[in-house]
């Protein structure tokens, strides 16, 4: 199976480790991996500021990139940019009035992934190896917004990190939105913070790390934790699959 990475521009810039991970796990679970260069954004910040036509100039790029590509699958590191590419573009390229892009973006929104939602189907099947941490943490999971509310994943990155070994903590708020919100971060910085400080308040104290799939909400919660002075660190959960992939050298990919 082939399979495109849509990289994302949070792993691009600011969490590249993320991006090596997604490469060497999705290889584990027998896809050939492409990073299409010519990809950019998904557009997702100018859409949510009410900039359609600017969003779908951004987004058109990535479309031409991951269609010309031609690979079987198009495999995301984040739900809110799955969601984007999902949910939004075709909605987004019909407002702007290109139809042809639209009925593109449908097809391949169709064999779009979120990336923990890919790896556990492959789990399941068998084709991705079963894997194990040899001190696997105790883990605060974030469902983050897009990944629970537009794409309805909800058991399967918590399934994941429980096949690695890894606890999770019963932690009451781990559906509530983290407070990022794009943009909203940044119109309401108060309210934002607010949202994520209160959040963190409630993760049960034995929780090793803070684990989610989606790094916009991860780089929230990281700088809110760092700003309080608590040491919680935070991984992408594919760090953790390739983790564990490292620790099972018989099974090992090629870098």
């Amino acid at each position: 199976m082939r399979a495109s990475l849509f990289i994302t521009c949070l792993v691009d810039v600011f969490q590249p480790s993320a991006g090596v991970a997604a490469v060497q796990v999705l290889r584990a679970a027998g896809c050939e991996v492409s990073c299409p260069m010519g990809q950019t954004c998904c557009g997702q910040p100018a859409w949510n500021s009410g900039f359609a036509d600017d969003a779908a100039k951004v987004a058109r790029a990535t479309l031409d990139a991951l269609e010309a590509d031609g690979a079987d699958v198009v495999i995301v590191p984040a739900g809110s940019c799955a969601t984007m590419i999902k949910v939004f573009w075709p909605e987004m390229f019909e407002l702007t009035g290109d139809h042809h892009a639209a009925e593109r973006a449908r097809r391949l929104g169709a064999r779009t992934h979120e990336l923990s939602s890919f790896l556990d189907e492959r789990r399941r099947s068998g084709d991705l190896p079963d894997l194990a941490l040899a001190d696997a943490p105790t883990i605060a999971y974030h469902h983050s917004c897009h990944m629970l509310r537009e794409l309805h994943i909800d058991e399967a990155p918590v399934a994941l990190a429980e096949a690695l070994g890894c606890t999770i903590v019963d932690w009451p708020d781990d559906r509530r939105c983290c407070g990022f919100g794009g943009l909203f971060s940044m119109k309401l910085p108060e309210v934002s913070v607010a949202m994520a400080d209160e959040k963190l308040r409630s993760i049960p104290s034995d929780a090793e790390v803070l684990v989610g799939a989606d790094g916009s909400c991860l780089m929230h919660l990281q700088g809110r934790l760092e700003h309080e002075g608590r040491e919680l660190p935070t991984r992408h959960l594919a760090e953790l699959v390739a983790e564990a992939l490292a620790a099972a050298p018989e099974r090992s990919v090629s870098r």
